[in-house]
């Protein structure tokens, strides 16, 4: 055999070995059925005792489109309350389903005009109390203010230490103040914790100065947050909430600005827990006007109010064993109505709730062959938390399946959707949320399936 020939042959037989490499590589991924069961070695993050679904081998051409049924009354002998992890961003501050989920029949016997409890996660409401009335929110407005101050933040617009002056407008306000004083300057964090610990009226007009130029400015903010996020009974006219005609709002439009707030600045809650603290080298003293903070169990915050007209108000947030609420009381008789109120809404929510956690985003489900990659697996995580609330009881019964798409092939960018885990109780799907890719992985070309097929040869015949 010629040199010629010799060169022939090797080069069919390269050839073939790249078909043969390529071939094994595209048709050996499409013989798996992904069924995500608690007893499965591969996963640990949810209980031990939840039962694995009854999956057969059509899943893997299945696409999960179904969404819970949205009639649930949390008063009746439903198990379920479903969640609203993946809700858009436009729909995610509005609390769900308000009227069609919970009877209005003051079971608890509020004495106070208004009542509302949601789930902080999902925004389920699991007990309301006339929560569309209108009415004077006190101090409780500062939620508003802060939040936009969070916001300005978050924006890089101002910094924690930036220096904030004290105009002759922000040292005049009445009702609860530190006294701020037109020759000095407190930084952000100082006046930050005089509004949420002590309700400092004259630190949220400065705040709201520094940051919109006016405090006309800033309630046009104030209004423009609150119709972006839903509001309909709220009207601002101030960012402090002192009596003024006009200024109002419901427990319903409060306990969806502290839902955004707790959710999107969890940090708020470094100020909001503080019981007692000083500012001015410890020559001011400040303690909080909530007292759940200190006599309930698991309180994050949030904010009180009271006026001669608007009697007393509070917007009172916990968190146990994962389960996050949000009480809202409006127009209590009294300051001992109001906390003992509001804690009896806390106490029915975490009495009657769980929030069944199976996940938080990034967690690994599973690793899953793909075609014509230059790697033959990519790691599928979680999109976004997983999680569902629940009627206490039923945490046990809960079912769960993995569907993975069909022939999935690169080029696979990092956070592409290719499957997902839905979350099920007799039947009836509660939540589901998408699968991704935790890598980005390139198609397969000549260069590189001959590189590896040199390297494999040259591996085997060393």
């Amino acid at each position: 055999m010629n040199k010629t020939n010799i060169k022939h042959f090797f080069s069919i037989l390269l050839i073939f070995c790249i078909f043969i490499s390529y071939s094994s590589f595209v048709f050996a991924s499409d013989d798996y059925l992904y069924v995500w069961s608690s007893n499965a070695n591969t996963l640990n993050i949810l209980d031990d005792n939840i039962r694995p679904s009854n999956t057969n081998s059509n899943s893997m051409n299945t696409t999960t489109n179904t969404t819970s049924n949205n009639t649930t009354d949390v008063n009746s002998n439903s198990n379920t309350v479903p969640s609203s992890n993946n809700v858009s961003d436009d729909e995610s501050s509005l609390l769900t389903n308000a009227t069609s989920e919970v009877t209005d029949d003051n079971s608890l016997n509020l004495e106070s005009a208004s009542g509302i409890l949601i789930e902080q996660s999902s925004g389920r409401v699991l007990y309301a109390h006339n929560i569309h009335e209108q009415l004077r929110p006190a101090s409780v407005t500062k939620v508003m203010s802060i939040l936009l101050i969070m916001e300005a933040i978050d924006s890089g617009k101002i910094a924690l230490t930036d220096s904030v002056p004290c105009s002759e407008n922000a040292a005049s306000m009445g009702g609860s103040q530190i006294w701020l004083d037109t020759k000095e300057t407190l930084t952000v964090d100082e006046m930050l914790k005089a509004i949420c610990v002590n309700s400092a009226n004259d630190c949220v007009v400065a705040m709201a100065e520094y940051i919109a130029g006016s405090e006309e400015a800033f309630v046009q903010m104030m209004n423009d947050k609150a119709y972006e996020l839903g509001m309909s009974d709220t009207t601002f006219k101030n960012c402090h909430g002192l009596d003024e005609d006009g200024h109002v709002s419901s427990s319903y439009d409060i306990a969806i600005m502290s839902r955004e707030l707790l959710n999107k600045y969890p940090e708020i809650t470094n100020y909001t827990t503080i019981w007692m603290d000083t500012l001015r080298n410890g020559e001011t003293q400040l303690s909080n006007t909530n007292k759940l903070i200190k006599n309930y169990n698991g309180a994050t915050g949030l904010k009180t109010g009271s006026t001669s007209l608007a009697l007393y108000n509070l917007s009172a947030s916990a968190t146990r064993d994962g389960l996050s609420l949000i009480a809202v009381i409006m127009k209590a008789p009294s300051t001992k109505v109001r906390f003992a109120e509001a804690q009896k809404l806390l106490d029915y929510g975490f009495n009657n709730f769980s929030y069944q956690s199976f996940g938080k985003t990034g967690d690994l489900i599973q690793t899953v062959s793909i075609d014509k990659g230059v790697q033959a697996t990519i790691p599928v995580v979680l999109e976004n938390d997983a999680g569902i609330l629940l009627a206490k009881g039923s945490e046990k019964n809960i079912e769960q399946t993995v569907t993975i798409d069909e022939n999935i092939s690169a080029p696979i960018s990092n956070g592409q959707k290719v499957g997902e885990i839905s979350f099920s109780l007799d039947g009836e799907v509660l939540s589901t949320v998408n699968l991704v890719s935790q890598v980005s992985v390139n198609k397969m070309d000549i260069a590189t399936m001959s590189t590896k097929v040199f390297s494999t040869w040259f591996n085997l015949l060393r």
